[in-house]
């Protein structure tokens, strides 16, 4: 337990909390729409009095990250464990720097000192009568950044849902307090195109009754979900997800009462959303949050029969290469939880792993099939581990089929346009 009393002693403003960061040091920041932006702010005003401070983060959504700012170099150095929009510009013009690793071994690195932590800055519920606050939106890879961070200053703020499951830090471990009242950004849902509801619907055909997804938040997933009314008995075990649940949970479509572990409840490491969202997950005992090294275990994964993970691309080639971090030698993103959950639904009893993406790029001018990745694309999933490619044009198998199965496979889901290029492409190093 912990006395008002005490509680108080650990509330100062943002502009006193962030002192205790200096020169040299390594802070974690929240990031997802879970960012403390008073915290941000007020440690960007100390520019001036700091220099090479190392921030690390997963991508921020809706929130400002000012520290990213030109002329800021010698004060901050943002490393990204995710590129988010944000981040992308400053990644791509060695103003800041980013880390390809799987999504579940982050934690690892907080553990084992690989990556030390001084300060981290995190955004939490209000406290229950136990001095337990929730870490909302973002349990992910905050809490074990939390538990490993010399200092820990919480933005506590009444707005931020009260998230169950592993999900609580006591206020005793949370050396200073800043208290906000501020509202959280929402990501609203957009509207999805004729390609993604194509997508959608070739995606629906390979979810059977019973099944557990993992899917993220976008055009596509928001898609599949829209053809899944007629499916019975689904669970959600996923890194993230967004609105979408919401309807398939009150239809009493998701019930989760089939998964082969934590049956009854959906498991995740964070979500992003609107105010009807948060509201909705706000002490919702459906909703079970675990950190990433948890949710995204493949050895977890696999322990949930008819596993579906559904995971999203920027090219594939024609042996099943997968880039889904980089346009080239530009960083787009990062590796997240793709490998997780691929070879998570691979060893599920009845799982199937799925990477979707509409056909073409620009106005259908470039081929998001193609003979082979651009120069300096990152490999995301291997062709070892690739199994179902879908697009608008159909759904290719390719897990133990030769390079030219696969290259048949994968120019009947090409867009018609360019499928007389790929072939001969194919034809010339004999794979045809």
């Amino acid at each position: 337990m912990i006395t008002v009393e005490q509680y108080r002693r650990k509330c100062v403003t943002a502009e006193e909390a962030v002192k205790v960061i200096k020169s040299n040091q390594v802070v974690f920041i929240e990031g997802d729409t879970g960012l403390p932006q008073r915290l941000v702010d007020a440690m960007v005003v100390r520019a001036p009095k700091l220099r090479n401070v190392r921030i690390l983060h997963l991508m921020v959504v809706g929130g400002k990250m000012s520290y990213l700012e030109p002329g800021l170099e010698e004060s901050f150095r943002h490393i990204a464990f995710f590129t988010g929009g944000g981040a992308r510009e400053a990644i791509n013009e060695g103003r800041a720097e980013f880390i390809p690793v799987f999504l579940s071994e982050i934690a690892k690195l907080f553990y084992t000192g690989s990556v030390p932590i001084d300060v981290a800055l995190i955004h939490l519920s209000l406290p229950d009568e136990h001095g337990f606050c929730s870490y909302g939106v973002g349990v992910d890879i905050t809490k074990p950044a939390a538990e490993n961070a010399d200092v820990v200053i919480a933005q506590i703020n009444p707005n931020m849902p009260r998230s169950l499951g592993d999900s609580f830090i006591h206020l005793s471990k949370i050396d200073y307090v800043v208290e906000v009242n501020d509202p959280l950004p929402e990501l609203e849902p957009k509207p999805f195109s004729e390609v993604h509801r194509r997508i959608g619907k070739h995606i629906s055909t390979l979810i059977e009754d019973g099944a557990t997804l993992q899917m993220g938040i976008g055009a596509i997933p928001d898609a599949v979900l829209s053809f899944l009314g007629d499916k019975k008995y689904l669970g959600v075990h996923t890194e993230m997800f967004s609105d979408g649940v919401m309807e398939l949970i009150d239809r009493g479509i998701i019930t989760n009462e089939k998964k082969t572990i934590h049956t009854g409840k959906i498991i995740a490491a964070f979500f992003m959303g609107t105010e009807k969202l948060y509201d909705y997950v706000d002490n919702n005992p459906i909703f079970e949050f675990h950190p990433c090294h948890y949710t995204n275990d493949p050895f977890i994964i696999s322990q949930n029969e008819k596993m579906v993970a559904i995971n999203s691309a920027i090219e594939v080639d024609l042996t099943g290469q997968v880039c889904s971090d980089s346009i080239g030698y530009d960083i787009y993103s990062g590796i997240g939880g793709q490998v997780d959950f691929v070879r998570g639904a691979a060893r599920s009893k009845g799982g199937k792993a799925i990477i979707a993406l509409p056909s073409t790029a620009k106005g259908e001018s470039i081929s998001r099939i193609v003979p082979h990745l651009k120069e300096g694309a990152g490999v995301v999933t291997s062709r070892g581990d690739v199994h179902y490619i879908v697009t608008e044009y159909g759904i290719a198998y390719l897990h133990g089929k030769s390079i030219s199965e696969r290259a048949k496979a994968l120019i009947k889901v090409a867009h018609p346009k360019f499928r007389q290029e790929l072939e001969r492409f194919a034809q010339q190093i004999n794979w045809l």
